[in-house]
This record gives C-alpha cells, sequence and structure tokens, in this order.
C-alpha cells in the first residue's frame, strides 16, 4: 500500500527548479578535456554549495582525477540510509556543428532543455537535489539520505572505486538509488533492473614505415586502411554474432518469463527504426529488437581514422589505421577476459604486410538486480504517485561500470529509477531533457524518500 502523504506537486517552484538547471548546465564539465580541469571544480563547487544550503554536511573530496562531491543529511534515526548518486561531468560536445543551440547555452525548444549533459546526467542527478529540497520544505526527510557526486563517469570512473574503497564505512546505505539512463517509453515509469558491461578498446593496424605514393606504391604495398576494414569486416558473421572465440562462453540465457515480459510491452520495431531515421533494424539473428537491445552482447564500432580526411585529394596508402571498438557484455561475461578474447583475436585477422594490436581502454562488469526486491517495489508505489500506473521492468543497453564496485564494496542493493529517454539524445548533439521529465524526476524522487522511509520497506 502506497504511504499515505500530501501531493507534492502543488508545492514544487517549477521555474525556479528550471533556472538552478540551467546554472548548472552553463558549466562545461567535459572531464575527458584537460582544458576543462576548472570548469569541472566549479560544477563540484556548485552542488556543494547547493547542498551545504540545504542543510547537509556537503564537502568536496578531492582525488587523483576529478573531484568527488559527497554530502549527508542523517536526521532520521532508526530510518534507512539512501545513498544517491549521480555524475557531474558530461561527454564533449563535438560535432560542434550539428548543436542547433550552443551545447552549454540551455535553452528550451518544444518542451525540451537542450544542452550538453541535461539528461545525462545532471538534469537526472539533480532532480533528486530538487526532490530533497522539496521534501524539506515540508519539514524533515523521512529518510537519512547521501549524495554521491563524481566527475569521471564518461571517462570510465577510474578513481572512483579506489574513493569507495576509502570510505566505505562513511558510505554505507541501505540502498544505492541511481538514476542515469532512460525509461522504456514517454509517459511509461520505468524500473531498470540490469545493466550491461563494457570492454571498450582501439584496435591500431600498422603497414609500411611511412605514408607511400599511391601511384607508386598501389598494387603492391599493403594498406592498413584496407587491411582495417576487412578486419572489422570479420568481427562478424552474416548472422550478426561476433566472431571472437569464446566471445559467448558462460553468457546467462534470458528466461522465457522476461522474454514474454518484454514481448508484452508496448514497442514497434517500425516506430523505433522511424525515429533514428533508418528503413531496418540490423541484429543478431534469433532475438527481438529489446532483447538484442537490452540481454545481447555487441561489437561495434565507435569511430575510425587513417589517411588524408582534408579538403580536397591527396593520394597515399596510409602507414596506418585505427578504430575504437566497445562491446556490450552481459551477466556471465567479464570485461577483463573478453577484452583479452579480442586482443588476442585480432592480430590473427591482420592481411599479408599488416600488423594489428589491440590497446585496451577502459570496461565495466555487467549487472541484474532482483526484481521483487522492497526497494523495488516502494520505487513502483513512487512512481504510480507521479503517473497513474505501474512501472514496467526493463533492463538498459548501456553500462555503468561503477555499479558493481557499489555492490563488492558498499555491500548495498542498487535501485535503477530513471529518468530521461533514448530520444534524449545523450552523447549526440542536441542532447536534451524534456521540460515535463524533469519535474516528474523532482516529484519521483520526493515520493520514492517517502516511500523508502514507509514501515515495512526493507522487511
Amino acid at each position: 500500500m502506497t504511504h499515505q502523504t500530501p501531493d507534492l506537486s502543488a508545492a514544487l517552484n517549477r521555474e525556479q527548479a528550471n533556472e538552478e538547471l540551467f546554472a548548472l548546465l552553463r558549466l562545461p564539465s567535459v572531464s575527458a578535456d584537460p582544458t576543462r580541469t576548472a570548469d569541472m571544480a566549479a560544477t563540484a563547487e556548485f552542488l556543494r554549495a547547493k547542498l551545504a544550503g540545504l542543510g547537509f554536511t556537503a564537502r568536496i573530496d578531492p582525488t587523483a582525477g576529478h573531484p568527488v562531491v559527497y554530502a549527508e543529511r542523517l536526521n532520521a534515526p532508526g530510518k534507512p540510509t539512501v545513498l544517491i548518486y549521480g555524475h557531474y561531468d558530461v561527454q564533449p560536445e563535438a560535432p560542434l556543428e550539428e548543436w542547433v543551440t550552443p551545447p552549454f547555452e540551455p535553452a528550451i525548444r518544444d518542451g525540451r532543455i537542450y544542452a550538453r549533459g541535461s539528461t545525462d546526467d545532471k538534469g537526472q542527478a539533480y532532480a533528486h537535489v530538487k526532490g530533497v529540497e522539496l521534501l524539506l520544505s515540508q519539514g524533515e526527510l523521512p529518510v537519512n539520505v547521501k549524495f554521491l557526486l563524481e566527475g569521471e563517469e564518461e571517462i570510465g570512473s577510474p578513481n572512483l572505486e579506489p574513493y569507495l574503497r576509502d570510505h566505505a564505512g562513511e558510505l554505507k546505505a541501505d540502498v544505492i538509488v541511481i538514476s542515469d539512463g532512460s525509461r522504456f517509453a514517454p509517459d511509461v515509469p520505468t524500473i531498470t533492473y540490469g545493466v550491461r558491461g563494457l570492454s571498450y578498446v582501439e584496435i591500431h593496424v600498422q603497414g609500411a614505415n611511412r605514408d607511400l605514393h599511391s601511384g607508386s606504391y598501389g598494387g603492391a604495398a599493403p594498406n592498413p586502411i584496407n587491411a582495417l576494414a576487412e578486419i572489422i569486416t570479420r568481427l562478424k558473421d552474416d548472422q550478426g554474432r561476433v566472431t571472437i572465440p569464446g566471445f559467448y562462453d558462460g553468457i546467462d540465457d534470458l528466461t522465457p518469463e522476461e522474454r514474454q515480459m518484454w514481448a508484452d510491452l508496448p514497442h514497434s520495431d517500425d516506430e523505433f527504426a522511424a525515429s533514428i531515421g533508418v528503413p531496418a533494424l540490423p541484429g543478431e539473428a534469433g532475438y527481438t529488437t529489446l532483447e538484442r537491445l537490452w540481454g545481447r552482447p555487441t561489437l561495434d564500432v565507435n569511430g575510425i581514422w587513417g589517411g588524408y580526411q582534408g579538403e580536397g585529394s591527396k593520394t597515399v596508402i596510409a602507414a596506418k589505421a585505427g578504430a575504437k571498438v566497445s562491446m556490450r557484455l552481459v551477466p556471465g561475461q567479464d570485461p577483463e577476459r573478453i577484452t583479452q578474447l579480442i586482443t588476442d583475436y585480432v592480430p590473427t585477422l591482420a592481411p599479408a604486410g599488416t600488423t594489428a594490436t589491440v590497446h585496451p581502454h577502459h570496461g565495466g562488469r555487467p549487472f541484474k538486480f532482483d526484481l521483487n526486491s522492497p526497494y523495488n517495489l516502494a520505487a513502483n508505489r513512487a512512481l504510480h504517485r507521479v503517473y497513474g500506473r505501474d512501472a514496467v521492468f526493463a533492463r538498459t543497453g548501456g553500462s555503468i561500470p561503477i555499479v558493481a564496485a557499489f555492490n563488492d564494496l558498499l555491500h548495498a542493493p542498487v535501485l535503477f529509477v530513471d529518468l530521461g529517454l533514448n530520444e534524449d539524445a545523450p552523447h549526440s548533439p542536441n542532447e536534451s531533457f524534456a521540460v515535463s521529465d524533469y519535474h516528474n524526476g523532482i516529484l519521483t524522487s520526493a515520493y520514492l524518500l517517502q516511500e523508502l522511509g514507509a514501515p515495512n520497506t526493507a522487511e
């Protein structure tokens, strides 16, 4: 039964909530860009000051990279402790020419807030800050609340795991709440119970010891760009399956119950294809689109380089070529093992006259959570209060590498309550966040804390 508390919608100052988020979005906190270090520090201070102003004990903790913002308000003795995780760093804005409005000058068009980080993850994380503020406007918080806001999620969180290890006692919580993904569809509340893992690598192909004149050497010298194209093509077969030996070993199969649950969701392949402007949805044979998105591993080329790419022509055979490759992983796959498998396999695919090497970047473990945990049930009650309907249960195709560390080091269950949508275009030009989703996210956060503080929630 829903914990009976007043409707908070009327108490939400939507205009102020928008203004504060805009101020946060104007800060170009690109963790991958070393020239933005001062902007990263300013963003951390913005969040620290806001939480301190709400009566939290708040501080900025340095790491070997960008800092962590930590805050706590522990004024609910005997009640659960909720740790809210988010990240304040954002993806690089390139390609800049594809943005309709500047990426760090927020603009509302057709009911959407356009800015880099609007949905990933500043908008979603700040909705929790405003949700706490909304509850405090009505009295004390119904639970103990801790915030952990990091600045390196978009570069693989290299320094967060050591931070968790060093602060494990202070970060102790009954449940960890994360909003850093997408709901199934507009007006469809969603609880995410699984995330895919990640192995991210670069493939480098070397040919001659220098760029060569394509007339003088073409037809005799090896071409690394052609070789790279051949290697990439051979990484998948004509059924959409990855060819790396051992890649699928040990994978947890989808259960019949999961496949039926996803088949019952209001999904249309035609509408999905139209939403991204493509005529077809290629993928692994034998699986539906949702199954391929949520429950099957992938291999995708994310970037490719080699040769002359300036204006006009330059007739050369490049000496080098390369590609960035990501593999999304599912339960049963270990990212370190998968990285080693592709590292061993790619050199065997190099055509004559070339050498191919693999250079690992970052990764993360896949994770799956209990559908029927009391925390999921509390989240469902909170979402019902906002949307007037029960949530659907879905997995996400994305990866949040630090989730495994939360499980290993903090020993607390993770609760995903995503507030955005795939159509928000995270990581892409013209990233956005629907104003209504932001406001509903604030209400969802407030109601979730109320439900988590209700009697018997964690029994």
